[in-house]
C-alpha cells in the first residue's frame, strides 16, 4: 500500500543486494551484483508487490550494485517507475541520505536503495535503536527492505516518529 492522501509518508529503506567483490582495476563503486544478489533483487521486488507496496519513486546511488538493484522494480511495478540517480548516497552521510529521503516532492512513498553502514545506520535512527536492534540483530542485510510509515510529513531536520511497518529479506518474505 503506498501512502494515503491524508498526509502520511512512506519511506522504504533498501539495502542493494549482495555484490561480488571489484574485479581486478575495478574500483569498489564499479562493483557489480552477484548471481545471488541477481536473485535476491528480483525476490525483494516480486515480494514487495505481492505484499502491496509500491513506491511512487526510487531513488539509488548511483554505485552499479544499487542500480542494479533498483532495475527489477521497474521490471515488477513498470517501465514508468520513476527511477533517480544520486550520487550522495554513495559514500554519503546520515544528513545526505536524510536530505534524500525527506526533500519536498510531490510523492509520498518514496524508496532509497543506498549502502551500509549508512542504510543501517539510518534505519537506526528512524524507527529507534530498541527498534532496530530488535529487528535487524546482526545488522541490515544485503536486499533487506524496511517499510517506515509517518503519521506526518518529515523533513530532513525532523524525522522522529517513523513506525516501522514491515521488515522483509528475499530469505524470509516478511
Amino acid at each position: 500500500m503506498a501512502a494515503t492522501a491524508s498526509g502520511v509518508y512512506r519511506l522504504y529503506l533498501l539495502r542493494h543486494a549482495r555484490a561480488g567483490w571489484a574485479s581486478p582495476g575495478k574500483t569498489d563503486f564499479d562493483r557489480t551484483l552477484d548471481d545471488e544478489g541477481y536473485a535476491e533483487a528480483e525476490v525483494i521486488a516480486a515480494e514487495m508487490a505481492d505484499q502491496g507496496y509500491h513506491p511512487q519513486l526510487v531513488i539509488s546511488s548511483t554505485a552499479i550494485r544499487c542500480k542494479e538493484t533498483a532495475e527489477p522494480l521497474r521490471r515488477v511495478f513498470g517501465e514508468d517507475l520513476p527511477i533517480q540517480y544520486v550520487d550522495t548516497l554513495y559514500g554519503g552521510t546520515i544528513d545526505s541520505y536524510a536530505e534524500v529521503a525527506f526533500a519536498e516532492r510531490e510523492e509520498t512513498a518514496v524508496l532509497i536503495v543506498g549502502h551500509n553502514p549508512m542504510v543501517e545506520e539510518f534505519f537506526r535512527i528512524v524507527v529507534g535503536q530498541p527498534i532496530a536492534d530488535a529487528t535487524a540483530p546482526n545488522g541490515f542485510p544485503t536486499a533487506a527492505l524496511a517499510t517506515i510509515d509517518f503519521d506526518r510529513r518529515p523533513s530532513d531536520r525532523d524525522y522522529s516518529g517513523g513506525r516501522l511497518s514491515c521488515f522483509m529479506t528475499p530469505r524470509s518474505g516478511r
